[in-house]
């Protein structure tokens, strides 16, 4: 750690030493007359041209808006959303019009395809650096499996980073250092510095970027007081770029980023009712169970109780792209290699000070580390012309995914007490403690049902301590995707275009799981115990919670090995009419059949009672109409689009507190509008207004009257984290005031409506009707979060100094509401409900350099 913190001090020198400082220009400056380049369609294509749904991000939208990673890109783009939950390194969600594959399960991948540099990443978590050096941000709404392939049944996200002057010597910095609203030193403290280095003029340079960013925490645990929800990261990034020949050039790109980030913490919002009534202080434990902070006021406050997290994590990627004209056509390969590592090796999730579990080794034998690794290569070959009217396209894809995780987990000192707490509170349902231990004295004795009702886990678990009992588990796939695909756009008049494309994909994925090694005594003993039986619920939720999935033997039927393969094909197509109106108006329609690949369920129950540990592709045909115009001498740029996404099979991961489980819903529907307005209002101001609408359901005829009742409850839900109505209202106003000064200052406004933090909405009940009580604390309030920068600078554009501030007044919000787990039973509606919160307000400085 000292090592990172001496870079980041070393980062924060080089640019304060710098000259001048840069400021950015206004956001929207670019609308009056000026092209907006994208590569929607892998072609540069003039934004308003391109017959798709897509928003462009410049670098000084980005700046502007002190976008920093790609978790702050909703400030700007009321389509898009992302959340962490657990772990940044695996439990990471993006979604697009209210769309997303819920994260923390390494089978499970993005509904939301992300490319940097040409380059699929294949899984959102690896792109969550800093953005540095980027030169653009392109988000394409809807399916694009025909262009980008894999994974993008709900769109897809490219990154594009500045590549290498062949001409100038150029150099940039930025410090920024920042605090949390209330006033307690945030300790934020970050920098960026670049280089960009002509080696010979016109073949060959190179650009070098670095960038550090640390903070403390945004929640304090109420167990040792210390900050946890941390950030601690650095990258580099070097690019080489070759020009061979006046037809022929080379890129060459490598990264590498680090971090040491203590999250991801949640606070319990709501506190399991056991605790009212006294369990835990007759198993003998604190009467708040290891939580003296819940509700409101841990919300408000920020506190949780855990007694600590741990997220490290490191990646390496390499890319080189060749471009080369062959008159006729021209042809792109791109390929990559990167590996990543996480080793969240200390979690302690139970999300209590109690010592119930912890993930990682902490009493069990052996040094193995706790984490994953993965490792993606890819290739990519395009060649594309023009005949005529014909705009033509075809390539070839073919990449390799190993992923291997090793998943330890260790029961604690506290594990049966707080069990018996469980099994406490329960009591009522068996008629009572008095009744319980009348039907159990022929069989136990008196004192032996009088002993029983003090300490249950002790009899269903044979005597056998839970202490120490651990698993460790080795999860591994091994992925083979290959595709062709073509892509034509045929001019029918000077006014009318029609594209069609289509891919091929061909998908392999070899996944196992195999214990290496366990120990749970208390597990094998409450399984052939005969209480068990005899007790009926009360003996079933003994078996399920000193059978913890996560440390049970695999030689029990709960978390049996498996090694299995999954295969899957498909075509995806898309056909889409443009017509251009006027040279300013253009009107577009569009069908797209989309695909995302099945795969395995990486969690030991998987396989659990004969179940497959596999679960389906999805698939999704979209239906889009759009108007794109360009109003007012080209100072207002107003785009339309309608849309309705149908989807089958959709892709759902859910904890149920105590293990994850994966399936697929035979119907899922997405529809809705969007409106994006952008207007250069003066020559000092401009404005854009972007509003969302999107319903995205489980219809109530999502799934047969046989599916199991954890789909069926889902019907008639919204999706999660999809809220109906989200705008952001921006504004960039930049006037030259005296001498060489300049004065600038830009905000937004960002609204959402109400939305479902939580996979179901239901309680999940083990009988009767399917929705029975509405989960507590689901749904989050709609919200109106204000970001506000302002600063001076050099009317050359050198420097500049500014003052900032995110979420301004303090909008307390969270994305993900979950089952504790082992507090409390979703059935009965008696689980304790933790949440994972959003950021509060941060206040801060930033200098700007650019020589």
């Amino acid at each position: 750690m000292a090592n990172k913190k001496s870079l980041l001090k070393g980062l924060l020198a080089f640019s304060g030493s710098m000259a001048a400082l840069a400021t950015a220009t206004p956001a929207l400056a670019q609308v009056s007359g000026e092209e907006i380049i994208v590569t929607a369609t892998k072609r540069e294509q003039d934004i308003q041209d391109v017959p798709i749904a897509v928003t462009a991000l410049n670098a000084d939208q980005l700046q502007n808006a002190g976008i920093v990673d790609i978790r702050a890109l909703q400030t700007l783009s009321p389509s898009i959303n992302l959340n962490s939950t657990q772990t940044e390194s695996g439990g990471t969600t993006m979604r697009i019009r209210g769309v997303g594959t819920t994260g923390n399960n390494a089978g499970l991948e993005s509904a939301v395809g992300v490319f940097i540099d040409g380059v699929y990443i294949s899984r959102p978590a690896i792109a969550l650096g800093e953005l540095l050096d980027v030169q653009q941000v392109e988000i394409l709404r809807g399916p694009q499996g025909t262009l980008f392939g894999r994974n993008t049944s709900a769109g897809a996200l490219t990154i594009t980073t500045r590549a290498p002057d062949l001409q100038d010597f150029g150099a940039f910095g930025s410090m920024t250092t920042g605090s949390i609203a209330d006033g307690d030193d945030l300790g934020l403290l970050s920098a960026q510095v670049g280089v960009n280095i002509p080696i010979v003029e016109d073949q060959f340079a190179i650009r070098i970027a670095a960038a550090g960013r640390t903070r403390d925490g945004l929640l304090t645990s109420t167990f040792d007081g210390a900050d946890v929800n941390t950030r601690d990261r650095y990258v580099v990034r070097a690019s080489a770029l070759w020009q061979a020949t006046p037809d022929l050039s080379f890129r060459f790109i490598a990264d590498h980023q680090e971090g040491q980030d203590d999250c991801c913490d949640a606070v319990i919002l709501r506190e399991s009712p056991i605790v009212a009534g006294g369990a835990y202080t007759a198993a003998g434990l604190p009467a708040h169970g290891g939580a003296p902070a819940s509700g409101w006021d841990a919300f408000n406050n920020r506190i949780s109780n855990s007694e600590g997290f741990a997220d490290p994590g490191e990646q390496t990627g390499y890319s080189l792209q060749a471009d080369w004209d062959l008159n006729f056509a021209s042809l792109t390969y791109i390929g990559s290699y990167r590996e990543s590592e996480s080793a969240p090796n200390v979690q302690n999730s139970d999300f209590t000070g109690l010592s119930v579990f912890s993930v990682g080794g902490a009493t069990a034998p052996g040094d193995n580390p706790n984490g994953g690794s993965t490792e993606y290569t890819s290739h990519e070959l395009r060649l594309a012309g023009e005949l005529g009217r014909l705009d033509w396209m075809v390539g070839y894809y073919t990449s390799t995914e190993d992923i291997s995780v090793l998943a330890e987990l260790t029961l604690g000192s506290a594990f049966q007490a707080n069990l018996n707490a469980n099994l406490i509170a329960l009591y009522p349902l068996a008629g009572g403690a008095a009744a319980l231990q009348a039907a159990l004295t022929p069989s136990l004795g008196a004192m032996g049902a009088a002993a029983f009702i003090a300490n249950p886990a002790s009899f269903y678990s044979g005597g056998a301590p839970s202490t120490g009992a651990f698993a460790r588990n080795l999860f591994t796939q091994e992925g083979d995707s290959t595709s062709f695909f073509t892509h034509n756009t045929f001019a029918v008049t000077d006014r009318l275009d029609l594209t069609v494309g289509a891919r091929y994909v061909e998908e392999t994925k070899d996944g196992s799981y195999d214990q290496l090694a366990a120990s749970n005594p208390a597990c094998l003993n409450a399984l052939v115990n005969p209480l068990v039986p005899a007790t009926g619920a009360l003996g079933q939720v003994a078996v399920g919670y000193l059978c913890f999935p996560f440390a049970a033997p695999a030689t029990t039927p709960i978390a049996p090995e498996f090694s299995n393969t999954f295969e899957d094909e498909e075509v995806v197509y898309t056909v889409n009419a443009s017509y251009a109106f006027t040279d300013d108006v253009r009107a577009y329609a569009s069908f797209t059949h989309g695909f995302k690949s099945g795969g395995f369920n990486l969690d030991p129950t998987a396989a659990g009672f004969g179940a497959d540990p596999r679960f389906d592709s999805e698939m999704v045909d979209a239906y889009e109409l759009g108007l794109k115009t360009e109003l007012f001498d080209n100072r207002l740029r107003a785009n339309f689009a309608l849309f309705r996404s149908e989807m089958e099979d959709f892709q759902v991961l859910e904890f149920t507190g105590v293990q994850f489980v994966t399936f697929n819903v035979p119907n899922v529907i997405a529809e809705g509008a969007e409106m994006e307005l952008f207007g250069s209002l003066t020559d000092d101001l401009s404005a854009s207004l972007a509003v969302t609408y999107s319903d995205a359901r489980y219809p109530e005829d999502c799934a047969p009257a046989t599916a199991p009742i954890t789909v069926r409850s889902l019907c008639g839900s919204s999706l999660t984290n999809a809220p109906e109505w989200v705008s952001v209202l921006g504004f960039d106003y930049d006037r030259d005031v005296f001498g060489d000064l300049r004065f600038f200052l830009s905000g937004s406004v960002r609204y959402e409506s109400d939305r479902r933090t939580s996979t179901q909405a239901y309680n999940v009940p083990t009988s009767g009707p399917v929705r029975q009580n509405l989960l507590a604390n689901d749904i989050q309030d709609a919200n109106t979060k204000v970001n506000l920068r302002l600063g001076i600078g050099g009317q050359d554009q050198r420097w500049s100094f500014e003052l900032w501030g995110t979420n301004i007044f303090d909008e307390q919000t969270r994305n993900v509401t979950f089952n504790v787990p082992l507090r409390g039973l979703d059935s009965l509606g008696t689980a304790a409900r933790g949440a994972f919160l959003e950021e509060p307000a941060i206040y801060g400085i930033t200098l700007r350099a650019n020589y």
